[in-house]
């Protein structure tokens, strides 16, 4: 288990002994908005990019948000505590809620949704949007708002996303003759490139330019239309023939490389033609100069992933959300900032000036103004294909919000390696998975 794993199940350890406690001090959050003083909401935020590259703005969309909240709404006051880093917010988090001095309003990362919710941290919002009528849920795009979902309620709503999507190394497609794939490409297309592709360029007798990097099982999995696990998290579909068809196309694609370790590292030189990337990265290193920093000596783009034989031209997607703190009293209030910051098409709007994420939006991100922002950020007249984004969110796949998820995705990335390692038969080999992981997660269940 690596250190970043630990380190959450530690946070999450801590959260699920101490949050009774919380529920017990809610008094101690009510004395600062007693009569006489202006409300206080309070904002739980992280000091840097949620999408680990640079970014000097962190704070840039929450200051215009609480600005324009604090205009709309005389005597209240919104706060935030600042300097916290994104690595260390989840544990600061779990202490303000232990302590019963959790913010009333605080952003949740996409790996915390689920732990936040079993413990009851997350208030459901279901209601409230039910009742607001100043509130289409339509407006956002149905993958992201979905990614706010937990048994069957509503618990967060999305405020930035980015949708995984496929980089391309156009130098190495132009110099071998080839072009760049249409939106609609295929595993057969994708395989056939990095077939041509893939070869010992010097000649010195070992392969020096390869297909593809980091395209795993998982991508495989998404693009072939796969439903790994039920809603639930009780029961695993990994005998699907959706499976094995995404199986021996990740073999068959591995096979090419005769066994070279190829590393992010090796794209970022220019000798891969392929590899998949949040859409964050794009909008993070596509401006000059940044794009000289980190992508030297060729010309790159980002393009929608290869269609598997059962499934699309998908992936997944990361978001960062808003949350409701449980025990909030400022109910009305945290409920109208929330809004702002998710809804309003003005501060989504931001996110494509001050963020590297795309807004959740779809009036905000399909928008001729969003359109025109990104070809000048990337230094390029040829023109973005704004279809590509808009298809990629909007069709994305939504994991299942389960708990134990991520340990189950890890017994699932061990049968997979088995499988290609080995030479037995793979659709007994799925089997034989299949009935080890549901009894995983049959064993968690119980627990």
């Amino acid at each position: 288990m690596d250190n970043s794993r630990k380190k959450k199940n530690l946070v999450m350890l801590i959260l699920g002994m101490g949050f009774i406690i919380a529920a017990l001090l809610l008094l101690s959050d009510i004395g600062r908005n007693f009569p006489g003083k202006n409300r206080v909401i309070t904002v739980g935020a992280f000091s840097d990019s949620y999408w680990e590259v640079p970014n000097g703005y962190s704070y840039q969309i929450l200051e215009d948000a609480i600005a324009l909240f604090e205009e709309q709404n005389p005597g209240i006051k919104v706060e935030y505590v600042s300097g916290i880093l994104k690595e260390d917010y989840p544990e600061w988090l779990s202490e303000q809620l232990i302590l019963g001095n959790a913010p009333d309003v605080f952003l949740v990362p996409g790996e915390y949704f689920n732990d936040l919710a079993e413990i009851g941290a997350l208030k459901d919002l279901s209601e409230m949007i039910e009742d607001d009528t100043g509130f289409e849920k339509e407006a956002f795009y149905s993958s992201v708002f979905a990614y706010g979902m937990y048994d069957e309620g509503q618990y967060a709503l999305p405020y930035e996303c980015a949708p995984k999507l496929m980089f391309v190394n156009k130098s190495i497609l132009d110099k071998e003759g080839l072009e760049v794939p249409k939106e609609d490409w295929t595993w057969d297309d994708f395989y056939e490139i990095c077939r041509a592709v893939t070869k010992d360029a010097d000649g010195n007798g070992t392969l020096d330019q390869f297909g593809a990097v980091e395209y795993t099982w998982e991508e495989a999995f998404d693009s072939n239309g796969v439903k790994l696990f039920n809603r639930q998290g009780t029961e695993c579909y990994f005998a699907d023939e959706q499976v094995e068809e995404a199986i021996v196309f990740v073999e068959k694609l591995q096979k090419l490389y005769e066994g070279y370790n190829i590393t992010a590292r090796d794209f970022d030189l220019g000798k891969v033609a392929f590899q998949p990337m949040l859409f964050s990265e794009y909008r993070a290193y596509k401006p000059y100069p940044l794009s000289i920093k980190k992508y030297s000596g060729f010309e790159w783009e980002c393009i929608s992933m290869p269609a598997g034989k059962s499934g699309s031209n998908i992936a997944g997607l990361d978001t960062l959300m808003v949350a409701m703190n449980e025990n909030t009293v400022n109910q009305e209030y945290a409920w109208e900032f929330m809004k702002l910051l998710t809804y309003d098409e003005g501060i989504q709007s931001e996110i494509f000036d001050y963020s590297e994420g795309v807004s959740v939006l779809k009036k905000v991100t399909e928008s001729d103004q969003t359109l025109q922002l990104l070809i000048e950020s990337s230094g390029e007249d040829s023109g973005f294909n704004l279809n590509v984004l808009s298809n990629a969110v909007e069709n994305a796949v939504v994991i299942p919000r389960f708990r134990n998820y991520e340990e189950a995705v890890a017994q699932v990335d061990k049968a997979v390696g088995d499988i290609i390692e080995g030479s037995s038969n793979i659709s007994m080999e799925q089997i034989i998975w299949n009935r080890k992981i549901n009894n995983f997660l049959k064993d968690k269940e119980g627990r």
